[in-house]
């Protein structure tokens, strides 16, 4: 990504340093997941959540603390959604707040489906220092198989199929059906929400190329703007999708 991470605190535990630096590097297939998660009839994730950065001027002195929301929403810039744990020294947000952080302070991300984890870099950071009968006291927990904190998994079958690294199937596997929704909703290939987001931005910002593809050759505009001037193309480089890149340029 192009923002420049922040390193939250001095004294932060450089293990955890790249752990932050790691979650925010993959958040995009956290968003890819979550967008498709949506548009599912019966869910497929047991946990989806993302780890913040909140910060407050206490006493001259920068508090940071790292919180955990869900309910998430992303616009390919800010991160939304809702607080789920009590502050132990911030007094400018608390537990149940809605809350818009930008994408460079995230810290960690989050998502389960039938007890298997994907990301949690700060939680398998804290893992690796733990005994093997910690680690399964820690899992046992959490209700989740948390796995080998030095192979962090990013996407469902990525080991088996690794071009779902590239593309998340549904993107495929909907094309059929995207393409019978356009041929219905005309209007919606060009229709803009009230921050100028096209039908190709979000598809974009979520790294679905089989959509991207077919909102081009339907006659989405690759050049429409967001009302900050975002185009298509500057959010695939921002959240580095090189395999939209050429097909937006």
């Amino acid at each position: 990504m192009e923002e420049t991470p922040v390193f939250f605190a001095d004294g932060e535990n450089p293990k955890m340093i790249e752990a932050f630096k790691k979650a925010q590097e993959t958040f995009k297939y956290f968003w890819r997941e979550l967008s498709w998660e949506y548009r599912r009839i019966v869910p497929a994730l047991d946990v989806a959540c993302v780890k913040l950065a909140f910060t407050q001027e206490i006493d001259n002195e920068t508090v940071v603390e790292h919180m955990w929301i869900n309910d998430i929403n992303f616009d390919g810039e800010k991160i939304y959604g809702i607080l789920v744990n009590d502050p132990n020294e911030l007094t400018n947000v608390e537990n149940g707040n809605e809350v818009e952080i930008p994408i460079n302070q995230i810290s960690d991300w989050l998502f389960a489906s039938q007890g298997k984890t994907y990301g949690g870099f700060t939680i398998q950071a804290m893992r690796s220092e733990m005994s093997e009968t910690e680690k399964a006291e820690h899992d046992e927990a959490w209700g989740m198989d948390f796995g080998d904190y030095d192979d962090i998994l990013v996407a469902f079958e990525q080991k088996e199929k690794p071009e779902n690294l590239i593309e998340h199937p549904m993107s495929i596997n909907m094309k059929e059906s995207l393409l019978e929704f356009i041929k219905n909703n005309p209007n919606e290939v060009i229709s803009k929400d009230e921050l100028g987001y096209t039908f190709l931005h979000r598809e974009t910002i979520a790294g679905n190329r089989t959509s991207v593809e077919v909102l081009i050759e339907s006659g989405a505009d690759i050049n429409a703007k967001t009302i900050h001037g975002k185009t298509p193309l500057d959010f695939a480089k921002q959240l580095n999708w090189q395999h939209l890149i050429p097909l937006l340029s």
